[in-house]
């Protein structure tokens, strides 16, 4: 071996060597903290190095996806969030429990597949991902399409590599992947270019590859839109719910919850019914907005008096009225129109319907083969 060829294979031994580390030093510039070092923590590993797959990456495409971790709302449970009771008992029998003990969630009662959450916006889909991850104490990961897609040719599909692949590592895992019918939609739309075409192929892998394997990772996806979501999308995100706009308890709850938290909460029972009865169509999100606008009732009363807001004393203000919902419900209207909510209700026609077809196969193999 001559010279040149000794420095060549020198460099290439101590560029791995040097990996591994400047992966772990792109990483903390990214995200600082006691949260970034448990991250680095787990993703080294009890050994305190980093998985092969993980230290060959691109440091940079490492540093984007853990930077994708929420980390802020990793205490969130079922109880922040109001009503769906029925989507919060399957999703704890079916996806919660598997995650937390998969020593029993094997064979027969292996969970098969991810979790599909459609609904008009603004219901509190976001919340339930998130709640997955803290009723299970699991790795969050909070992705959108813009956080996966690149102008450089083959990024978007190293992008979505890297995450399942960070995510094994961080293992049990919830992926959330907000509007995924933006990236999953159906095949030959007019905006999908090639770009797309990339990651849903990848994305499709990956996939495949967590549903086959012993891994404690979930894909959760939530849309508004499920008719435009690619049939083989559909096909692997195996459990699916409808998440519904709130009931008029669910309501009450939510306004009395955001009041209570900030101990402003004075209203009667009647007045709370009252208020539910005014809201009908209104989502989570809705019922949010107008809390916050009513909750600005007093200090506009204040003003109007003359009050100088620089030294008006909190204490000094009124509590929180029926009438302020009420002058509030003039600007706060609902964000779902009845067109959006009829549009969701032909795509949940549209997955049953698919549902109807893959039954009727399945009929049809059976009394193919008795005869």
């Amino acid at each position: 071996m001559n010279f040149g060829e000794q420095q060549r294979k020198s460099s290439v031994l101590l560029e791995q060597y040097k990996q591994p580390a400047r992966i772990i030093s792109q990483v903390n510039s990214h995200v600082n903290g006691d949260y970034n070092k448990r991250v680095l923590d787990k993703l080294r590993g009890p050994d305190g190095q980093l998985p092969q797959r993980i230290s060959n990456m691109d440091p940079d495409l490492v540093r984007r996806i853990v930077g994708e971790i929420e980390h802020q709302d990793v205490n969130v449970c079922w109880d922040d969030i109001a009503g769906l009771e029925h989507a919060k008992n399957c999703i704890t029998e079916t996806i919660v429990w598997p995650l937390l003990r998969p020593d029993i969630f094997t064979g027969v009662r292996t969970a098969g597949g991810g979790l599909l959450l459609f609904g008009p916006p603004g219901t509190g889909k976001s919340m339930i991902g998130k709640a997955i991850a803290g009723e299970a104490n699991a790795t969050f990961f909070n992705i959108s399409a813009s956080s996966l897609l690149s102008k450089w040719v083959g990024e978007a599909e190293n992008l979505v590599r890297a995450l399942f692949e960070v995510a094994s590592c961080l293992q049990p895992a919830v992926i959330f992947f907000d509007e995924i019918d933006s990236l999953l939609s159906k095949r030959g739309q007019n905006d999908e270019n090639e770009v797309r075409r990339r990651i849903k192929t990848q994305f499709f892998i990956e996939m495949e590859g967590i549903s086959s394997g012993n891994k404690q990772i979930l894909l959760v996806g939530a849309t508004n839109r499920p008719k435009d979501l690619d049939e083989a999308a559909r096909r692997r995100l195996a459990k699916r719910l409808y998440i519904a706009l709130p009931s008029a308890e669910a309501r009450a709850s939510i306004v009395c919850r955001l009041l209570e938290k900030h101990g402003l909460l004075n209203l009667s029972g009647d007045d709370i019914d009252t208020i539910c009865n005014l809201t009908g169509g209104f989502s989570g999100s809705d019922m949010e907005n107008l809390v916050k606008d009513a909750s600005l009732g007093p200090l506009r009363d204040a003003i109007k008096q003359g009050k100088d807001i620089k030294m008006l004393k909190t204490e000094n203000l009124r509590p929180i009225s029926l009438q302020d919902f009420v002058n509030s419900l003039e600007v706060i209207r609902p964000s779902v129109s009845a067109l959006n909510s009829m549009d969701i209700m032909n795509g949940t026609k549209t997955l049953a319907a698919y549902h109807f077809r893959n039954q009727l196969e399945g009929i049809f193999n059976f009394f193919f083969l008795l005869y």
